[in-house]
């Protein structure tokens, strides 16, 4: 059984995805076959959803659901998050968009990672690598294929 925190983490993970997704709760309910008095339980972290219903909503919302369940039970508290749920100067719809903001930089940060190691594991050559001794690598940004003699240097 999830915990309340997770539930609240679930809960405000689907609202904000949802508003997003500029989605009302009627639409994504209907989306999901569920009622809106359940989806708004879930959203406020009064009930955890089934694995179906988790899985409804994450493509209700186009969110891929490894991210979905993942992000949603992620105890994960930055400082940054943790100031900012503290920040009583904003509105909780100011917080959440920040939130969010700062999350998407994290994802893009993760997946810019991710496809270097996937293209070294794959033995392809990196694009900005100087070129081999041989002349076999790719060519420097510099080099235009012609010798010095065929641009009309000395």
């Amino acid at each position: 059984m999830a915990s309340r925190e997770q539930r609240n983490l679930m809960g405000a993970y689907i609202r904000q995805q949802r508003k997003l997704a500029d989605l009302s709760m009627r639409q994504v309910s209907a989306m999901v076959g569920i009622s809106n008095p359940y989806l708004s339980q879930i959203e406020r972290g009064l009930r955890a959803p089934s694995e179906a219903v988790a899985a409804g909503i994450a493509t209700a919302l186009g969110i891929d659901m490894d991210e979905f369940t993942g992000r949603a039970g992620e105890d994960e508290r930055s400082e940054f998050l943790l100031a900012l749920e503290n920040a009583r100067e904003l509105t909780a719809s100011q917080r959440d968009s920040l939130a969010e903001i700062y999350r998407s930089f994290v994802r893009a940060n993760e997946r810019e990672e991710r496809p270097t190691a996937a293209r070294t594991r794959a033995g392809d050559e990196d694009p900005g690598a100087p070129a081999d001794e041989d002349g076999s690598g790719p060519p420097s940004p510099r080099d235009d294929g012609g010798d010095a003699a065929d641009r009309g240097e000395d």
